[in-house]
């Protein structure tokens, strides 16, 4: 019987083994890759489609973004309000998101309903006509977001530091305009879907309580269309024009009446395959990347500058960068600036003591521990390291890496990636 009287073993998250459950790779008829994860206990299930289909692809800024929005706003048998009935009716939800180098359809759903789900799926692959009068309602509530984000310090700062790190034309850099929604036209949304769903490059992954039949299922709707195309299998590469200037203070005043500033300094950081990119993560999280970080502590916690700040490595493919963020009243901006360095410059000068640097390593291995609770988790760690062109090698040299690190090392990252004239430092008001 268990002693209810006494307290149970207190044990480091360090100190557990974690293991990343396989997931089940088959390939349909045409070629087309299939990544699966059986698990969980409820009758629930997720299928997602990505596409070689962002905007990396794309020849006109929003193209990709439009036709990935408008993908199931109608075909040539169904309206958009016929298709939303037929996956509500099964209680199930068919969302769309567009990334730079990927675009997805993913599908969550009783697993009892999957056949009554997939046709439709199918025929918005292969049947979707993006009606004009859909793509004009599209434009005029994008248009509406895109005015109200503009009187938005923080996404304007944004968006900004992305030009500053890649230059305007990098997929990463370009952002919306007015004019380039007005610009779309029906003509290049189906040339694109055309390229690129229904004649491009697709990887299929599930997860859940996933039904017998779902391989025969995927095979008999998706392992007859063309969806493995070789000209598209690899992502395009862009160059970078980053803008001259980094190490000089950006200022920009985007609202006269704004109490608040956004703050952005950043720099480019190489991608997942560099050498460093492992132990700059477990700097990063002592540095700024969590609750208890020493940006947090200091400049939240102590200064009460901000309700919160954050530094994070950006989650791309071909090139990463280092983000500082925050908001500050309009009159501590430039303060909390002067001490983003100074904790910059701590790291480079200081060796971090083993109490603070356990804490972030149990919180990182928390964290890992939290993204393997679920059959849907499991697979976003698959997507992640896939997409990346990495192996399951990957997930557990991470591991290794965060329970050895030493100090030593992560002083010698901070002398290396933490000198503030790299940085862009850009404020907006």
């Amino acid at each position: 019987m268990i002693n209810r009287k006494a307290p149970p073993a207190i044990i480091d998250a360090t100190d557990f083994q974690l293991t990343l459950k396989p997931a089940e790779k088959y390939t349909l008829d045409n070629g087309v890759e299939v990544y699966a994860v059986h698990a969980g206990s409820q009758e629930v299930m997720m299928v997602e489609w990505v596409f070689f289909a962002g905007n990396s692809y794309e020849e006109k800024n929003l193209v990709a973004a439009a036709t990935n929005g408008l993908i199931k706003n109608g075909t040539s048998v169904k309206t958009a309000f016929q298709i939303n009935e037929h996956f509500e009716y099964y209680g199930s939800h068919l969302n769309r998101s567009c990334y730079n180098e990927t675009s997805t359809l993913t599908l969550h759903c009783l697993d009892k309903h999957i056949a009554d789900l997939l046709p439709v799926v199918r025929e918005l692959i292969t049947d979707s006509i993006f009606p004009a009068e859909e793509l004009d309602v599209f434009k005029q509530n994008m248009k509406q977001r895109l005015s109200v984000n503009l009187k938005k310090s923080d996404f304007v700062a944004s968006r900004m530091m992305d030009v500053y790190l890649f230059g305007e034309e990098h997929p990463y850099g370009k952002y919306s305009r007015h004019e380039d929604f007005d610009a779309l036209n029906r003509e290049e949304l189906m040339a694109f879907y055309d390229q690129y769903y229904r004649h491009g490059k697709c990887v299929i992954f599930a997860a859940g309580n996933l039904p017998a039949q779902l391989p025969q299922l995927l095979n008999n709707y998706f392992g007859t269309l063309s969806l493995n195309a070789p000209v598209i299998s690899a992502m395009p590469k862009h160059p970078l024009h980053p803008a001259p200037g980094a190490g000089q203070p950006i200022r920009v005043n985007n609202d006269p009446d704004s109490v608040q500033g956004a703050i952005r300094i950043g720099k480019l950081f190489p991608n997942r395959h560099h050498p460093d990119f492992m132990k700059m993560q477990v700097l990063n999280n002592l540095y700024g990347g969590y609750f208890s970080s020493r940006l947090m502590s200091n400049i939240r916690e102590d200064k009460g500058y901000t309700y919160g700040i954050y530094s994070y490595l950006q989650n791309h493919i071909q090139q990463s960068a280092l983000i500082v963020s925050t908001e500050a009243g309009r009159e501590v901006c430039e303060p909390t600036i002067k001490e983003v360095y100074a904790e910059m410059n701590k790291l480079r000068e200081e060796l971090v003591d083993e109490e603070e640097l356990s804490l972030v390593r149990n919180y990182m291995i928390g964290t890992i521990l939290a993204d393997l609770d679920g059959p849907f988790h499991i697979l976003a760690r698959w997507k992640n390291i896939l997409l990346n062109g990495l192996d399951e090698k990957y997930f557990y040299d991470s591991i290794h890496t965060i329970k050895t690190v030493s100090a030593e090392e992560l002083k010698g990252l901070a002398e290396k990636y933490f000198d503030p004239a790299s940085f862009y430092e850009l404020v907006v008001v």
